[in-house]
């Protein structure tokens, strides 16, 4: 329970006896504990800031190795190996029902996320997502990024860009005592002046002791108003359309949604924990 003497538990620096108090006093477990969220000891967190780190190497070399005529097959291969030889899991390989069939996702063009790797060349104008999970010693860190494929479309480049501007501007805002609603409001500002759409069938999570935790993180806009507290960690990851923001899934695999217009699509995504005065960003 937070004493008079500790950080107000609203993120506002100040002491809680000068804030907030005599208000009846936060409990930050019995909060956590009523909306099903963990929050993460000392020794978790270093835990998910080691998959985290391993996670963001892995992408960074995919991201070199995405180059037109490089197939996502290849892609999923380097992640293979290099899960490998760092003594690591990849997390979607196997997970959910029906079973992922790789151990990363690679969304080019119009699909929004869950991209199965194949057989098909990267090529000239593609835009692809790449999206990590790694679990090292039991503990998750999930990220992902955009990489453009030499001289893309107006509409692919916008809405790349926008992606990132998304995510970057909602983390910034990032303390304990912010409202969840408040990253979907950010996200959506941003992408409605651009022309762009929030998906709003797809989230992101608390990740870190498991693959997808609560909260919940919606980007688009919503009335979730559960209080951001130290200890938690999760994603954001907005995926930002072109045109029309509703996704279908392909039935053939029950996993790669696209845009319902076949217009493009983009993500971007980081782990994230919050700590007693703002956030880090693990990833």
């Amino acid at each position: 329970m937070t004493q008079r003497n500790d950080p107000c538990w609203c993120g506002s620096s100040k002491k809680f006896k000068n804030c907030h108090w005599p208000e009846k006093p936060f409990d930050l477990l019995a909060y956590a504990k009523k909306h099903h969220i963990l929050l993460k000891t000392p020794l978790q967190i270093e835990g998910i800031r080691k998959a985290s780190k391993l996670a963001a190497f892995i992408l960074d070399i995919l991201c070199q190795e995405a180059k037109a005529g490089v197939t996502t097959d290849h892609l999923n291969a380097i992640a293979v190996r290099l899960h490998k030889e760092h003594g690591a899991i990849a997390a979607p390989l196997g997970y959910g029902e029906p079973p992922f069939p790789k151990s990363i996702c690679t969304s080019i063009n119009e699909v929004i996320c869950h991209g199965i790797p194949g057989p098909r060349a990267l090529q000239e104008g593609d835009i692809i997502n790449i999206d990590v999970t790694s679990i090292v010693d039991g503990y998750y860190g999930d990220c992902s990024r955009m990489v453009m494929i030499g001289d893309v479309s107006e509409e692919r480049r916008r809405v790349t860009e926008v992606s990132y501007e998304c995510l970057m501007r909602s983390i910034a805002i990032l303390k304990p005592g912010l409202p969840i609603k408040t990253i979907g409001d950010v996200i959506s500002d941003y992408a409605e002046s651009h022309n762009c759409s929030v998906v709003h069938q797809f989230i992101g999570h608390g990740v870190g002791v498991e693959f997808h935790e609560e909260p919940q993180i919606m980007h688009s806009r919503n009335k979730d108003k559960t209080l951001l507290l130290p200890g938690m960690t999760f994603t954001i990851e907005p995926m930002i359309n072109a045109g029309k923001a509703e996704a279908i899934v392909d039935t053939s695999d029950s996993w790669t949604a696209r845009t319902i217009d076949g217009l493009a699509s983009a993500q971007w995504e980081h782990t994230i924990l919050i700590t007693e005065s703002g956030h880090e960003i693990l990833t």
